[in-house]
């Protein structure tokens, strides 16, 4: 993976990680339709699913939590979000450098090792300057380190058995923003199984979202989102002496980004 492919930007003040998928594999057989009475079966069962999966996720407006993202090993991210108090520290490492992000307020700090003529200390960012798909924000909706939302959006079917919730998600539709996300491979298209790529996730004992996880298959590499640590304080110190991140950042933010 290249560092654009690992890095795709960051998004809602949290780190966005990309990966690009293998060689489109030849395309598999479409399934008959199914019976209406049966589609229609499955449509409820899925949409009960997701009902659970997004009520997972209120906490992420309630309390802190830590968020960590796996894609192969290769890209991790670890956060630590208070959206409550306005409280965030983030780091991604990749096989071609790290980013680490702290958030206070209004002030967005920024320290890495993966963009061209910005040094290695830690600068200060004008979020008016910030691209758009880099959006910092605290803003509900815009505030999930994990970026679970956008992996709920793309689930094609799911299938509640307590706690535990499994079916398959469209890895194509996932949109751009902080978590997991993936890339078209070099021949621009996904392999046809990407559309339908399973997935399991879990609750924990009070109905909140702790695991969501893509295994390796069909070019795409395996990735995890897990959540903890609910409800511990998140202290965030301004980093010394950081300076006004230079014109030549901005640039180079967003999914654009990257040497």
């Amino acid at each position: 993976m290249t560092r654009r492919a690992t890095l795709a930007g960051i998004s809602a003040g949290l780190l966005l990680l990309g990966c690009s998928v293998g060689a489109p594999t030849k395309s598999e057989p479409r399934p008959e339709s199914a019976p209406v009475s049966a589609t229609s079966a499955d449509a409820t069962t899925t949409a009960e699913a997701i009902g659970l999966l997004r009520g997972g996720t209120a906490f992420v407006n309630q309390t802190s939590y830590r968020s960590d993202v796996d894609i192969a090993s290769q890209v991790t991210s670890l956060s630590h979000t208070d959206n409550v108090h306005k409280r965030l520290t983030a780091k991604v490492a990749a096989p071609d450098g790290a980013i680490e992000i702290r958030m206070i307020d209004d002030e967005v700090y920024m320290k890495t090792s993966l963009f061209r003529g910005v040094g290695n200390g830690w600068m200060v960012l004008d979020p008016a300057r910030v691209p758009s798909d880099f959006a910092l924000s605290f803003a509900p909706g815009k505030n999930d380190s994990g970026g679970s939302g956008r992996l709920i959006d793309a689930i094609v079917t799911a299938r509640a058995d307590g706690p535990e919730i499994s079916g398959t998600i469209d890895a194509t539709r996932i949109a751009a923003g902080n978590g997991i996300s993936f890339r078209p491979g070099p021949g621009g298209v996904f392999p046809d199984s990407a559309r339908r790529h399973a997935f399991r996730a879990s609750l924990d004992t009070e109905g909140r979202l702790v695991s969501f996880l893509m295994p390796e298959a069909s070019g795409l590499p395996n990735a995890s989102l897990r959540y903890s640590d609910f409800g511990t304080t998140v202290t965030v110190a301004r980093p010394p002496g950081a300076v006004a991140a230079p014109d030549t950042l901005y640039p180079q933010l967003g999914l654009g980004g990257g040497k």
